[in-house]
């Protein structure tokens, strides 16, 4: 803290204005001046990302049967892959931005086996077709 900085000055004229109005010991007013130089300064300083971890409980209720919940915006979606594509993102890279475990699924449970019933249904009318084209 050097004496000629504005943020000592703005934190001198705080602490004087409190000092004015509340009973405070004269051996608590340099500690208390560090403190309000020092949350001056922070205040100018630029905010920490937050660490984007996602919670075992988090992730756990990400998952659910119809849908799974983007940490990114933390709306429901039935498939990931296109969500984070737009957001420039790619599976891996999600998983590890958010500490995903490398088995989370991009695809919810419903959509997945409605997927599949359609692409056996599609199998199977073809090999019905190419049996009847065979006789």
């Amino acid at each position: 803290m050097t004496a000629g900085s504005p943020s000592v000055g703005l934190a001198a004229k705080i602490l004087s204005a409190y000092v004015a109005r509340n009973s405070v010991s004269v051996g608590s007013l340099p500690d208390l001046l560090c403190e309000v130089h020092r949350s001056i300064t922070a205040l100018g300083a630029a905010p920490q990302a937050p660490a984007r971890r996602a919670t075992e409980a988090q992730i756990l209720a990400s998952i659910q049967p119809e849908s799974l919940i983007s940490f990114e915006d933390g709306k429901p979606y039935k498939t990931l892959r296109r969500h984070l594509t737009i957001r420039g993102l790619t599976p891996e890279t999600y998983k590890a931005k958010w500490g995903l475990p490398m088995d989370y699924p991009m695809v919810s449970a419903a959509y997945s086996a409605r997927r599949s019933t359609i692409s056996r249904e599609i199998g199977h009318s073809q090999r019905m077709r190419m049996a009847q084209a065979a006789e």
